[in-house]
């Protein structure tokens, strides 16, 4: 890659931060849990870093600009500006990109990192970007 696409990367240096938190955390925990494990596992790597971030975040929803009940939950957002998505699945399939790139249409953010746990020999992150 050359440097000029380097810098064409959306939030490059805070997105490389959590990238190194989460492949710490797959690095000492591997693959085979639940994700409700790594979430857990991730929170506390993303605060030994002091990565900014809020975990299980409501996201409200609205059609045609009137408010909805229902919610997404989202699993983080760092930095107050990327949807991290965390799945421990056999293989990422589109509709978990398409469910990453509805949190970020209904929270108005332009990036978000989809994460697969359960992928050997390491976690995939998939940036879907808005």
């Amino acid at each position: 890659m050359n440097h000029e696409k380097l810098e064409k990367i959306i939030f490059k240096e805070k997105s490389y931060a959590i990238q190194g938190a989460i492949f710490e955390v797959y690095g000492k925990m591997g693959s085979g849990f639940l994700e409700a494990v790594y979430q857990e596992c991730l929170e506390k790597e993303l605060t030994l870093r002091k990565i900014p971030f809020k975990s299980q975040v409501d996201i409200r929803l609205s059609y045609k600009n009137i408010p909805l009940n229902q919610t997404y939950r989202a699993d983080f957002i760092c930095f107050d500006s990327i949807i991290i998505e965390i799945k421990a699945v056999t293989k990422i399939s589109d509709i978990y990109r398409a469910q990453l790139l509805n949190y970020l249409k209904a929270i108005r953010l332009k990036l978000g990192l989809l994460v697969n746990f359960s992928s050997y020999p390491k976690a995939t992150i998939d940036r879907i970007i808005l």
